[in-house]
């Protein structure tokens, strides 16, 4: 059997230490991790193997050469123009591949059973074979469901923290037959994950997964990288040590001297030709290199030292990684995480704080203490994107630094001269960091159309009327005073997909940002007659003639938070009396429970001035609460109902688009209209594209996010909601009391329970193998229903906080508190036992 090893990544996460290094090429145990899979492929009987290659295939090339010091015959296939994909490399050398073939991944240290494996995958006839293992962690990997009879059922390439189903993944090492490379483009970027593998599903090819009980780490990051050698040196996984084992647990090289009074606790690994000096600590957990100094009453903690290191007198070095040939002088700490690349040069009593990643060939002067990364940059994140855009403390996270750097990032996405509509909130943190988007943006020759302070509907409406690349909103978090929140839109207004999430995610960890000639810095423009394109708009979706005819007066509470309070001119044009509260915005954000307080004071003057209802806007724009003409509120669920109830009165057979956490009230009254319902994942990112991408959609989202109108832009718009209510209440010639009670009696409850994030997986694969594959949808976290009833409960993992939801919902109160209950105590129960484990 033949072996294809996918050795061609840049190891971009690895960064600086893949600068000059492909990452199959980064030492484990001081030999290359490629170096470790061959050992395991020799172990196994495979002794023909092809590697592809694409990032400095030399070095590869150099070290192995034709693969027989190393006991197999090593044939490569560059990729010589562009990156192929996992796929499109083996599609490239399909001529060399005539009988059943394994892939494995070049930057992964595993133990796996081959033999099994591939006996297994002869046994089941299988087209192709996934080794899976179970991680605590799934969120950067692809995520793959199996059947009981290990057929594969399902997969999601490396999902969000609430689209977990499983904590079974994909190792990236496969068996194949060659038959499968069929459905594969001939010289095309494609890939095993995306795009053969769900083709071979929606084909009925037998696919099945072998979840291996041993040994895998994806060494993807740094952090991985360190663990890897920790495992290794306490034996967690079978790899072959360089060097001889003098004593239990410490391995020393040849020609290498310690010095008697220098201390060496085990596990340890030390190089050949070595100096340890006086009183030097050696402490359990380092990994020493070949040809490495260490200088007089040096304290080594769990460093990872590669080739040529000296590092001199007195130093102190703990759980970091220190690259090929640096120099280390003496008196000098570089702590937990720090990151050191190749031929650098550390000064006399200089510090290298937590975290901190210095570039290869740099110089830290004497005495210098290193806080952030020794690039450009500013220190680095472990992401940018949560749920819903990047978030962070104002000033704190989110700084005028970051936000340069961010706006630099997206835009080296984009086409150099491409144009992106930039807008804000009214806060005088926003605008300080839009301007500094901005400077980020134009310094990579992006051209910007600045709204200024602009309300969210109306920057959603400007982006495709403006024919723009995207968009930008910067504003403070709805839901959390002290925090702010950036969101990036397509070319259509919608939140941009995590595909383009991640590219952003790339350029910012990469440091690959476009740098323009000052011509060609991007230039900054201020559009006209902003409000007034989207009054037209707005306009066009309405029955103008039924508001002015309606005599209506409402009460709208902007709660000091929405930019260009607009609606009041808008209604007062169609003969509406609009009467506006809080309107101007503070300088500082209020509380929860100050909104509360509006909320109440704004039912007791419905109630004095007689109005037909009145409604709260928040989020700048996105968000509304109703009062009734009796001063009472609607919102959340009751405020879902109402709206679909009422627009389905005024478009028969339309289709409306809700989260999969909504009550069944929406389907109840979509049966007596004749309409539609779709339910999506509980993120306004797929409520915004399902609207806008199916046919006859009215009406998209919830009380809890918002309403979309898909004909007038793709996001959530509290401003046209009101107008829009105030027409088809005045054509149904009905009050919100009157709608209120037409609406069915749903019980819909939810409880929230602390969930520890590396939890989720085993626990939404744990419901599902505990409950009937008949009753499971699988949407957005585990849905368990009733056949033919409106009883369901949803156990659906928060997106960004280390919390479980429950939902339950029934036309029955006691059988929502039943269920609620049960499932409570299910899930609480196996989190104390993962906990114990």
């Amino acid at each position: 059997m033949r072996a294809v090893l996918m050795a061609g990544g840049s190891g971009t996460r690895l960064r600086p230490l893949t600068c000059n290094l492909p990452k199959p090429m980064v030492p484990v145990l001081n030999r290359p991790i490629a170096e470790h899979i061959i050992n395991l492929l020799k172990r196994h009987g495979i002794h023909e193997i092809i590697a592809t290659l694409h990032y400095l295939p030399d070095v590869m090339r150099d070290y192995f050469q034709d693969g027989r010091d190393f006991g197999v015959n090593l044939n490569y296939a560059v990729e010589e123009e562009q990156p192929l994909g996992t796929a499109g490399c083996v599609k490239n050398i399909e001529e060399m591949l005539d009988d059943t073939f394994l892939v494995i991944s070049g930057d992964s240290i595993a133990d796996f059973n081959l033999q099994d494996a591939i006996a297994f995958h002869r046994a089941k006839k299988s087209k192709a074979t996934l080794i899976l293992t179970r991680v605590p962690n799934p969120l950067e990997f692809g995520v793959v469901i199996t059947d009981q009879e290990n057929r594969i059922q399902r997969f999601l390439e490396k999902p969000s923290t609430s689209e977990i189903f499983s904590d079974t993944v994909n190792t990236g090492t496969y068996i194949l037959e060659p038959e499968v490379l069929k459905y594969l483009p001939q010289d095309e970027e494609c890939d095993f994950s995306k795009d053969l593998f769900p083709q071979l599903l929606d084909m009925g090819e037998p696919m099945y997964g072998y979840i291996a009980d041993a040994y895998w780490c994806d060494v993807g990051h740094l952090e991985a990288y360190r663990e890897a050698h920790y495992s290794a040196l306490e034996k967690e996984v079978e790899l072959q040590f360089p060097y001889r084992e003098i004593d239990q647990g410490v391995w020393i090289g040849e020609n290498t001297y310690i010095h008697p009074t220098a201390i060496v606790e085990s596990p340890v690994l030390i190089g050949s030709n070595c100096r340890i000096g006086e009183r030097a600590k050696i402490l359990a957990g380092t990994i020493i290199g070949d040809n490495v100094t260490i200088g007089d009453d040096a304290e080594l903690h769990r460093p990872i030292i590669w080739n040529g290191v000296i590092v001199g007198e007195e130093s102190s070095l703990s759980a970091c990684i220190i690259a090929r040939g640096t120099r280390i002088d003496r008196r000098s700490q570089i702590l937990e995480g720090a990151v050191i690349g190749s031929l650098c040069n550390i000064g006399e009593e200089s510090q290298i704080n937590i975290g901190v990643r210095v570039w290869p060939n740099k110089r830290i002067e004497p005495g210098a203490m290193l806080n952030i990364n020794l690039i450009w940059g500013n220190i680095a994140h472990s992401n940018l994107f949560g749920q819903r855009g990047v978030t962070g403390l104002a000033n704190i996270d989110i700084t005028p630094e970051f936000a340069v750097k961010l706006g630099a990032a997206y835009g080296s996405t984009l086409k150099s001269g491409s144009s992106v509509v930039v807008s804000r909130d009214q806060r005088t943190v926003s605008r300080m960091v839009s301007r500094s988007l901005i400077a980020g943006l134009m310094s990579v020759g992006i051209d910007v159309q600045n709204l200024e302070a602009a309300a969210i509907p109306i920057s959603r409406t400007m982006t495709p009327k403006l024919g723009v690349s995207g968009g930008i909103h910067v504003r403070l978090h709805p839901d959390r005073h002290d925090y702010m929140l950036i969101e990036f839109f397509d070319t259509n207004g919608i939140n941009i997909s995590k595909a383009k999430e991640k590219k952003i995610e790339g350029a910012y960890f990469k440091e690959d940002l476009r740098r323009v000639q000052a011509i060609d810095i991007g230039d900054m423009s201020y559009p006209a007659q902003v409000v007034d394109t989207y009054r037209k708009t707005f306009e066009t979706q309405l029955n103008l003639e039924a508001i002015r005819n309606s005599d209506t007066k409402i009460v709208i509470d902007y709660v000091y938070s929405v930019s260009g309070a607009i609606l009041p001119q808008l209604l007062a044009k169609f003969g509406c009396d609009a009467v506006v509260l809080n309107a101007s915005l503070r300088q500082r954000a209020i509380s929860n429970i100050e909104r509360e307080n509006l909320l109440s004071q704004l039912g007791h003057v419905v109630e004095a001035l007689k109005a037909n209802f009145g409604v709260q806007v928040s989020a700048n724009g996105e968000l509304l609460i109703l009062v009734d003409e009796s001063g009472i509120q609607i919102r959340g669920e009751e405020l879902t109902a109402l709206m679909v109830n009422t627009i389905l009165t005024a478009h028969p057979r339309g289709t409306v688009v809700v989260p999969m956490n909504t009550s069944s009230a929406v389907e109840q009254i979509a049966r007596r209209h004749d309409g539609k319902v779709i339910r999506t994942k509980v993120n306004p990112s797929a409520l915004m594209e399902t609207s806008q991408n199916t046919a006859n959609v009215v009406l998209g989202g919830s009380g809890d996010m918002g309403f979309i109108f898909p004909k007038l832009h793709p996001g959530f718009d509290a401003m046209f909601t009101i107008a829009k209510l105030i027409e088809m209440l005045t054509v149904q010639e009905r009050s919100l009391t009157q709608v209120k009670s037409e609406l069915p009696m749903v019980c819909h409850k939810s409880i929230t329970l602390r969930c520890p994030s590396k939890t989720k997986g085993s626990l939404m694969r744990y419901l599902i193998e505990t409950e009937s594959p008949e009753k499971l949808e699988l949407i957005d976290g585990v849905k368990i229903k009733e056949n033919h009833t409106d009883n369901w409960v949803l156990i659906l993992p928060d997106g960004g906080e280390p919390l479980v939801h429950i939902y339950a919902n029934s036309d029955s109160r006691e059988w929502v508190d039943e269920h609620l209950q049960v499932y409570r105590d299910k899930v609480q129960s196996f989190i104390i036992q993962q906990h114990s484990l």
